[in-house]
């Protein structure tokens, strides 16, 4: 690789070059960031509490909006002596070893956990604790409790608990513990309620309780068939191997589900009268969702069930209901479209509502994401609720009675499409009102009761407010306001939001830049373009504020321009942006990033366009490596960690999704292994071989073929981590550095510098 004469001549990076890096890392940044923002835990009764920093003493803070009360939730200095009694620990009250409270169902007890213990804190003693806590989060959902076995399903009544046994499904009573077998045909690969979609795994069951605590619909997932994953660990002795279900792209069978609801007081299954559907939902292939399991619904009555099912490769979507007594089906309606159905970003968007037996319907299908309202009794459209140039990316909560859905969208703040804003509007498309106004981007929690909102907003470069409002989004008053000041003090300076064309010419794309803070206009700087590609996500991801993002300021102040590009074929834009590369992951994005570079380059001559590195992780690996063999004159430097290299080699559904069918698709071409022999620069490969999510074999598959084609090139295996690095992810951030510096850079890096904050 030829650098230029400048970073030829590059003097030698020291251990202090390396230590002022180190200060623009979370660690190092986060004690300098004073009134850090709320994040609320909203209690039954609309209040919430939240705990302040460390540096600010570490409480728990509750806060009453009905009377505009603000107070410390417990005694710390007593419970921290209590605690420590019943622990034989010894604890304080600024650094309590919990970050999430409940109280007991009478409001007398505190409940906490600590090392994997629930305990109770009341009448000044710390006992030992039991009860089930049902926990709210940010949107309002009820969610996982306390208390119990994570493995056990909780009825909505809290009388019984449902668990996996040897495939099959029992209750357990929750005052008596007796057990209670429900199921009895599970076997082995075709168990009940079983979690496994491939990459995801849990003990846990996925099913969806019906309101009246009675029944429970599930599923047998059938997986005889299906091909086998192994990987095999590194020890002394013998390895052992380990093995599950993962179906690959092309393979003739793939897990199917046959649908059930399972009568829970008097044990029946009851298999609905409809053909097995894949291991699909409308947004993914893990089904689980908010609700337990994504794309089901009871009626309240506990008489209907209400389903969508997802063909293999997400293009027919049909929404269903069955009688909840006899089985039989009936399709309300169906959806096609000609690339990928998706059904939203986090969860699925769409919701059955019982009382008006209708549908609220989530679809792209006017180019934006927006909600439809069906009437589920004979399948017809009543109306489009939302339109325009933008996009619903959550649907929060339907306020059934007065007929209000409240949502977030973004691009609706012309500086940013990816700007979220809490929205509410009427089913019937009336009445749209932004409820979080203000630039900048929006994170909103509903209070459980629905009569408050606490909207924290900000900028990638500008810190955040947190502010208290009504449901018509007037602000009531500001909770908090983060203070940098320590921040800027130490030298730190913000990333630079920009935007560009893609390469098309003609639409914008957005993204980040980190400069050194000792940055010479009149010096010429390498580029290190850090990429996700999605199309399931972006490189940038949030876009609120942050101190740091991972490790690109800190590269930077190594003497490097790092850039973040949001480009084409990412979500949460219209539809047609997100299409741009179907059924060719292999370039997605990769154009926008180098015409996107380029215009960064006009606009700012000190970036150097002879020195220009990528790097990512997971897609960002199979992109990376992308870049080096298709456009190798461009990108000089790259590492691609856990890349997805041949998808072939991945999961089923991620490239059925994005690229279609084996058969209507060119996954061959997009294989990195077939174009290894075009690399010119220098490639670092890097892959766990416990990877469950990206088998290894996917980097192998480049290693060997680069080995073919008689190239050179560094590869970092990490024997025993999954597919992220866990203990050895500062290893990688210092090989990673080490890598750029020499190879982009031309200076040497320190001999094996130790990143971290406990050295």
């Amino acid at each position: 690789m030829a650098l230029t004469a400048g970073a030829q001549q590059h003097p030698a990076i020291t251990a202090r070059d390396y230590a002022r890096a180190e200060t623009r890392l979370s660690f190092n940044t986060e004690p300098l960031i004073q009134r850090n923002g709320i994040h609320p835990n909203w209690l039954s009764d609309d209040r919430f509490y939240y705990r302040t920093p460390a540096a600010q003493g570490g409480e728990f803070i509750i806060y009453n909006p009905a009377k505009a009360t603000k107070a410390r939730a417990f005694d710390h200095q007593k419970l921290a002596a209590a605690l420590s009694a019943a622990t034989g620990k010894q604890y304080s009250a600024t650094n309590l070893p919990f970050n999430t409270i409940s109280f007991s169902d009478d409001g007398k007890g505190l409940i906490f956990r600590v090392d994997d213990k629930q305990w109770k804190f009341e009448n000044g003693r710390v006992v030992p604790d039991a009860s089930e806590v049902t926990t709210t989060n940010a949107r309002g959902r009820r969610g996982r409790t306390m208390g119990g076995n994570p493995n056990e399903v909780l009825s909505p009544d809290k009388q019984k608990a449902v668990f996996i046994k040897d495939f099959n499904l029992w209750v357990r009573d929750v005052k008596t513990g007796q057990q209670t077998q429900l199921t009895t045909d599970g076997i082995k690969d075709n168990g009940y309620a079983t979690d496994n979609a491939g990459w995801a795994q849990s003990n846990r069951p996925i099913l969806v309780w019906s309101p009246d605590s009675k029944k429970i619909a599930t599923f047998q997932q059938d997986e005889r068939k299906v091909n086998n994953m192994y990987l095999v660990s590194t020890k002394v002795g013998a390895p052992k191997l380990t093995e599950w279900k993962y179906p690959l792209p092309g393979d003739k069978e793939i897990p199917m589900l046959t649908r059930v609801i399972i009568n829970v007081d008097s044990p029946k299954v009851l298999k609905l009268q409809c053909a097995p559907d894949p291991h699909r939902s409308t947004l993914s292939d893990d089904i689980k969702g908010g609700a337990g399991w994504a794309d089901v619904y009871w009626s309240d009555d506990a008489a209907k069930l209400v389903f969508a099912s997802t063909n293999r490769d997400h293009k027919v979507e049909k929404v269903r209901m069955a009688d909840a007594e006899t089985g039989a089906v009936r399709e309300i309606f169906d959806e096609t479209s000609k690339t990928q159905f998706e059904s939203g970003w986090d969860d699925v968007n769409w919701r059955y509502l019982s009382k008006s037996n209708e549908i609220l319907w989530f679809s792209e299908r006017d180019n934006w994401g927006h909600l439809y309202l069906y009437d589920a009794n004979n399948g017809k459209l009543k109306n489009q609720v939302t339109k325009g140039d933008w996009v619903v990316t959550n649907v929060v909560k339907v306020d059934e009675k007065n007929r209000v859905v409240y949502f977030t969208a973004d691009g609706l703040e012309a500086e940013n499409p990816y700007f979220s804003q809490l929205c509410k509007i009427g089913l019937d498309g009336k009445g749209f009102m932004v409820l979080t106004p203000g630039a900048g981007n929006h994170t909103a929690s509903f209070s459980p009761k629905g009569n408050y909102i606490v909207d924290t907003y900000s900028k990638p470069d500008v810190p955040p407010v947190t502010v208290l409002r009504n449901l018509k989004g007037k602000q009531l008053l500001e909770l908090e306001k983060v203070n940098i000041s320590k921040l800027q003090a130490s030298g730190w300076k913000a990333t630079v939001p920009f935007s560009v064309k893609a390469h098309d010419g003609k639409t914008d794309i957005y993204g980040l830049m980190w400069v050194p803070a000792n940055l010479d206009p009149n010096k010429k700087y390498p580029v290190i373009d850090y990429i996700y590609p999605g199309p399931q996500g972006g490189s940038v991801g949030s876009w609120s504020f942050s101190a740091v993002r991972g490790d690109n300021s800190a590269l930077a102040e190594l003497g490097f321009v790092v850039v973040e590009i949001e480009g084409t074929s990412n979500p949460l834009r219209s539809k047609s942006f997100h299409d741009m590369a179907y059924g060719d992951m292999a370039q997605n994005t990769l154009a926008d990033q180098i015409t996107g570079i380029k215009q960064l380059a006009a606009k700012y001559p000190y970036i150097d366009l002879d020195r220009v590195g990528i790097w990512g992780h997971s897609g960002g690996g199979f992109a990376t490596a992308g870049a080096m063999f298709r456009y190798p004159d461009f990108f000089k430097v790259g590492i691609a960690e856990s890349g997805n290299h041949d998808n072939r080699n991945y999961e089923d559904n991620w490239g059925e999704r994005y690229n279609g069918l084996l058969e209507n698709a060119t996954y061959d071409e997009q294989a990195n292994q077939n174009l290894a022999k075009n690399l010119k620069g220098k490639l670092m490969l890097a892959h766990g071989l416990m990877d469950d999510n990206v088998p290894p074999q996917n980097t192998l598959l480049v290693a060997e073929a680069l080995e073919k084609a008689n190239k050179s090139f560094d590869l970092v295996i990490f024997p025993n981590s999954p597919h992220g690095y866990g203990q050895y992810s500062y290893y990688m951030m210092r090989r990673r550095w080490d890598y750029f510096v020499k190879n982009l850079l031309g200076a040497e890096p320190p001999a094996d510098y130790k990143i971290g904050p406990n050295k």
